[in-house]
């Protein structure tokens, strides 16, 4: 969401480095995936999904517009599934989840997803809205900043530290233990 959020600013702020592989769960049209192809610096892969092929379609336009294409893989996917992601065990170095959690009942799904696809020590990154800014809340599954980092550390990740990317969202990194 660039109204609220600042793609590039904030993947300057993570743990990145030339070689990655990288997973965006739930890209949507792109706005991280492309920012993490840039960080990449044609250095790695970004595995970029969503359950929305529309959606995917529009992110591969935009990363042959941004010359980014060739570092991003798209894929259909179910994240709250198990192997809903279809990626291979333990091949990720680190996971985005942004946005996606309020609007599912299936977090803990999909983060069991997101530690079955990240190597030993990789790095889990959670972007999603503050619940007091959230509009229509009552419409969402949302849940507190301290619930969702108690249910991250109950399924074997550290928390690591929490960086400000913005008044309406949040955003955790915790390793993989």
């Amino acid at each position: 969401m660039p109204g609220f959020l600042n793609p590039n600013e904030i993947v300057k702020k993570l743990p990145i480095t030339p070689g990655m592989n990288i997973a965006d769960f739930g890209a949507g049209s792109g706005f991280f995936s492309i920012a993490f192809a840039k960080a990449l610096n044609n250095k790695g892969r970004v595995f970029s999904l969503d359950i929305w092929e529309k959606a995917l379609e529009a992110l591969r336009i935009r990363a042959r517009i941004e010359k980014v294409f060739p570092m991003i893989e798209t894929q259909v996917a179910d994240l709250g599934k198990t192997n809903g992601s279809k990626l291979k065990p333990e091949s990720i170095n680190l996971v985005l989840i942004s946005n996606i959690l309020f609007q599912t009942k299936e977090k803990e799904n999909i983060l069991k997803e997101a530690k079955r696809v990240l190597d030993k020590d990789g790095v889990l990154v959670i972007i999603d809205w503050n619940p007091i800014t959230l509009p229509n809340k009552e419409t969402h599954f949302v849940l507190e900043k301290e619930e969702i980092k108690n249910m991250i550390t109950d399924l074997g990740f550290k928390f690591k530290e929490e960086i400000f990317v913005s008044d309406t969202h949040y955003c955790l990194i915790f390793t993989k233990i």
